[in-house]
């Protein structure tokens, strides 16, 4: 049994991952402020002796006795973190080095949940971990893309500066149930509006791609990360590998879902990717790991679990 901090443990990734090593039997200390996260995520844990809520900003020090830590914490979805993006970018750079430190103190593996945004809108596809980016760091993207950014280098600053034992993981576009109704992710968006035969959004022309990994295949690329060997470090891409255009996305659901929805478009955000695929090379490699879900499969997962909270 070992005793595992999850910041950012009641949200969507979180909550999937605090359920999965509980199941383990691991002990679970839960951490969330539940600005983005749900209390509901979480609530048919709260029984489990094994499982701890903390409600809690990682801007704030926290003093804890671990052996693992998942930094999750950060809202993912632009609409929640471009609302107060001073606070955003506080949580990336702030939470990472209070969870550093508490690392640092305890002599715990950390992990860090970053992300795919680090390569802004790629010029290179599909991206590898040696693509260094293309982000404008003055855009209305940026407190999130920097932020995660400037928390992979503190990350490898401590790794170097102190030993250490680090884990960077690269997450790609991820889905299934527990997604919020109001986030503002496509296939969230997509399920909500053609359960409800409304009409669906699509920013831009839907010629944009993107890459969707079922999250229970995400959460085995996490736990795989975190206990691969002190050698491996990251950051290593975790997403799943099959692109498809926005379009292509939003029929592939009218079509499960049985909709009359209509698909209506509007102008594309400002510096939204218009292309997003991982090379999961290096994951296959080091860690033996690659997505299993099909398309078909996670989105009937996740409709089924939309209609259920309807």
């Amino acid at each position: 049994m070992k005793r595992i901090l999850i910041t950012g443990g009641a949200g969507f990734l979180g909550s999937h991952l605090c359920e999965r090593l509980l199941e383990a039997d691991n002990e679970i200390l839960c951490v969330d402020n539940c600005y983005s996260g749900s209390k509901h995520n979480i609530s048919h844990l709260l029984p489990n002796p094994l499982f701890e809520f903390i409600r809690h900003d990682i801007t704030f020090p926290l003093y804890l006795e671990v052996d693992r830590i998942y930094n999750l914490a950060c809202p993912a979805s632009p609409i929640y973190y471009q609302h107060d993006p001073v606070q955003t970018t506080k949580t990336c750079v702030h939470g990472a080095i209070n969870m550093l430190g508490l690392a640092k103190r305890v002599k715990s593996k950390i992990l860090q949940a970053s992300t795919s945004e680090v390569y802004g809108d790629p010029v290179e596809h599909p991206q590898t971990e040696s693509y260094r980016g293309n982000v404008n760091p003055i855009g209305i993207r940026a407190c999130y893309d920097e932020g995660k950014r400037c928390a992979e280098t503190l990350f490898f600053d401590y790794y170097r500066q102190h030993g250490l034992q680090i884990k960077v993981a690269r997450i790609f576009n991820t889905y299934g149930p527990k997604m919020q109704v109001n986030d503002g992710r496509v296939i969230s968006n997509f399920i909500v509006s053609a359960l409800a035969n409304r009409p669906i959004t699509i920013y831009g022309d839907g010629s944009q791609t993107r890459s969707f990994c079922y999250v229970d295949d995400l959460i085995d690329g996490l736990i795989a990360l975190m206990e691969s060997p002190d050698s491996v470090t990251g950051p290593i891409n975790l997403g799943n590998t099959k692109e498809m255009t926005i379009s292509d996305i939003a029929k592939k659901i009218i079509e499960l879902t049985g909709s009359k929805s209509e698909i209506v478009y509007h102008p594309l955000p400002a510096e939204d990717p218009t292309r997003r695929r991982p090379d999961i090379s290096l994951a296959t490699g080091q860690l033996g790991w690659k997505p299993r879900t099909s398309l078909d499969e996670g989105l009937q997962k996740t409709i089924e679990y939309f209609k259920s909270i309807s």
